[in-house]
């Protein structure tokens, strides 16, 4: 196990932090939209919003969480591991969301330790839109045996690779993506600004967001195998593996992997030209 150990605060676990309102706009939909390149024209309308648009009303939630069980002092530690949306309706213009986050567990792994987010968003009338499990990976630190519950799984079956592809999806990140995704996710982390910054952090340079690069392949997911059908998303997953450089390309491979409750299981995987950027990941689309 890494060191140095850390200990962290089980008292924080299952308690919520403040409500955080969220008025959804056309205008805001939009922009997100464009800021992920997506081509699906009802997201770059406003007329519904894009799957990973679920994480912009609950961004401020989800950190403070994280850090009510986890050392404040680990925050410059922290990356983003994993991400699982569970969505029951979409967003529209319109909504008054209601987002709210608690800790669920944490453990220590081999090269650092976790805290296990979870994520509500319902309307003011208390209707659940989504349900969100954000893993927080704390680099080179260890937290013991860790207590509480995990994320859902969504591992990538080996055997899987011996199948015909689904779909295939060949994207590329814009020099500029990181410097629109930021305003457009309220997401003002520095790593995906200041190069300097990026590089102080180990870096090889300004990276792309994790949540831009799932949004990427949401938007492949839904043109490559729903025809734009943001309605039939069931689940959306992924464990980031390694960060994507603005101006590379990414190729997201699509496997079906399931299929129950009338819906359909992909199972997928994001790489640049060498290296795999997204692994475990998940998509189930009602039929």
């Amino acid at each position: 196990m890494t060191t140095p150990t850390v200990e962290f605060d089980d008292a924080g676990l299952g308690v919520w932090t403040e409500p955080e309102h969220f008025q959804v706009t056309a205008e805001r939909i939009a922009e997100y939209a464009a800021a992920t390149n997506d081509p699906v024209q009802r997201h770059l309308r406003g007329e519904i919003a894009p799957p990973v648009f679920a994480v912009v009303p609950v961004f401020t939630s989800m950190a403070p969480a994280a850090l009510s069980v986890a050392p404040v002092e680990l925050l410059v530690k922290l990356v983003h591991g994993e991400q699982d949306f569970y969505f029951h309706r979409p967003i529209y213009p319109g909504d008054h969301l209601v987002a709210r986050a608690k800790p669920v567990g944490f453990e220590g792994r081999e090269n650092g330790s976790t805290v296990v987010v979870y994520v509500e968003t319902t309307t003011e009338k208390g209707e659940l839109v989504n349900e969100q499990w954000m893993t927080a990976f704390f680099r080179k630190v260890d937290a013991g045996p860790g207590l509480g519950e995990k994320a859902p799984g969504h591992p990538f079956d080996e055997a899987l690779r011996g199948n015909e592809p689904a779909a295939a999806s060949t994207q590329h990140i814009d020099e500029d993506q990181t410097f629109r995704y930021s305003p457009a996710s309220g997401d003002p982390m520095p790593i995906h600004l200041d190069d300097e910054i990026a590089k102080m952090s180990g870096l090889p340079g300004i990276i792309n967001h994790g949540l831009c690069t799932m949004a990427f392949t949401s938007w492949a997911a839904l043109t490559e195998l729903a025809d734009g059908d943001t309605e039939r998303l069931r689940r959306l997953a992924v464990r980031f593996a390694k960060p994507v450089l603005p101006t590379q390309d990414i190729v997201t491979t699509f496997y079906r992997s399931g299929s129950a409750d009338g819906a359909t299981s992909y199972s997928f995987e994001t790489y640049t030209a060498d290296e795999l950027v997204i692994k475990d990941g998940l998509v189930v689309l009602a039929d």
